[in-house]
C-alpha cells in the first residue's frame, strides 16, 4: 500500500505574531512535498489582500504549488476575475473557488448584483479563462443551507460539469462519513477527484465549536473520549492516534488524497504524515 498524496491549508496571518507561526508551519510541512497546499479567504472576503500576500509569498520563498482561495463575496465580477487574473500574472496557477461565507451579521448569502450568484457561476467563469486549475469544496454532511446529502451531492456535480477538477471536502471525524459520501457520488455519476478533509484535533472545544456551526456531527464517544484524555493528560496524543487511525483507514478504503486543515500549526499534521509513512523529501533554508 502506497503512500497518499497530501496537501496542506493555511490561512494568512493578521499579526507579526501569526506571521511568524504560518511560516513555522509552512517550513516544517514543506519538506513532506504536498501535492499543494492551500490559503483561505477570510468570511465576507476580508482578508483578501492577506491572501493574496501569503499565497505569493509561499510560492517564493517555499516553492510549494500554492492554492488560493477565491469568493463570490461582497465583489463584483469584474473584481473577482481581475484578482484572479492578479493571481496568474504571480505565477499562480491553481484556485479553491467557493461560494464563501456571508459577512459576520449577514445569516445568509446574499450576491452581490454584479457578482457570481454561486460557485457553479464562478467556476465556469474561471475555467472559461483557462489559467488555472479548479479545486471546490464538498460536503460529506449535509451543508447548513441544503436540504440533504443527496442535494449537496447534486450540486458538486453541477460542479465539475462546470470546470472543476477536484473537491475538498468539509471535514469529518469518523472514516466512514467520507466512504458513505464517495458512495453517493459514484452512484450520481461523479467520477471527478474527491479529496477528504482531515482535522487534526488540536484542540476539542475550539473543533467542536466550529464542527456544530459548519453541520459537521459530533459522535458521543468523541466527548467522552477527550473529555477522558484532559482528565489524563493525554489530549494530544489522542488526537494524533485518532487521526492517524482514520486516514490509515481512507488509505486501505482506496483513498488516494489527504487535505489537512493545519490551522497554522504543524505538529499534529506532520506527525500523522509521518505515522502514515510520508516522510521529508526535501530540506529548505529557512525565510531570510
Amino acid at each position: 500500500m502506497s503512500s497518499p498524496r497530501v496537501s496542506f491549508e493555511f490561512f494568512p496571518p493578521k499579526s507579526l505574531e501569526a506571521s511568524f507561526r504560518l511560516w513555522d508551519t509552512v517550513r516544517m510541512l514543506a519538506p513532506l512535498a504536498p501535492e499543494f497546499v492551500s490559503v483561505t479567504y477570510g468570511a465576507g472576503g476580508t482578508t483578501r489582500k492577506l491572501t493574496h500576500e501569503a499565497v505569493t509569498t509561499i510560492g517564493a520563498q517555499f516553492g510549494l504549488n500554492v492554492a488560493a482561495h477565491l469568493t463570490c463575496v461582497d465583489a463584483t465580477r469584474a473584481e473577482t476575475l481581475e484578482i484572479a487574473a492578479a493571481y496568474a500574472q504571480a505565477g499562480v496557477r491553481e484556485i479553491v473557488a467557493l461560494r464563501g461565507d456571508p459577512p459576520k451579521g449577514q445569516g445568509r448569502f446574499t450576491p452581490n448584483p454584479d457578482g457570481f450568484a454561486s460557485s457553479v457561476e464562478l467556476i465556469e467563469a474561471l475555467a472559461a479563462t483557462g489559467r488555472f486549475t479548479l479545486r471546490v469544496g464538498a460536503y460529506p454532511e449535509p451543508h447548513p443551507e441544503a436540504g440533504d446529502t443527496l442535494a449537496d451531492v447534486r450540486w458538486l456535480k453541477r460542479k465539475f460539469a462546470a470546470g472543476a477538477d477536484s473537491a475538498i471536502t468539509q471535514f469529518f471525524f469518523e472514516p466512514e462519513t467520507f466512504l458513505r459520501f464517495r458512495d453517493t457520488c459514484a452512484r450520481e455519476g461523479i467520477n471527478g477527484r474527491i479529496i477528504p478533509g482531515i482535522i487534526p484535533i488540536e484542540n476539542w472545544s475550539g473543533i467542536r465549536k466550529f464542527a456544530l456551526a459548519t453541520g459537521t456531527s459530533v459522535p458521543q464517544w468523541l466527548d467522552d473520549a477527550f473529555e477522558k484524555a484532559t482528565r489524563d493528560g493525554r489530549e494530544e496524543l489522542l488526537a494524533t492516534a485518532l487521526c492517524t487511525e482514520m486516514c490509515d483507514r481512507l488509505v486501505r478504503e482506496g483513498v488516494e488524497d489527504l487535505h489537512f486543515y493545519t490551522l497554522n500549526r504543524a505538529h499534529l499534521a506532520r506527525d500523522v504524515c509521518h505515522a502514515l509513512g510520508i516522510v521529508p523529501q526535501v530540506a529548505l533554508e529557512k525565510v531570510a
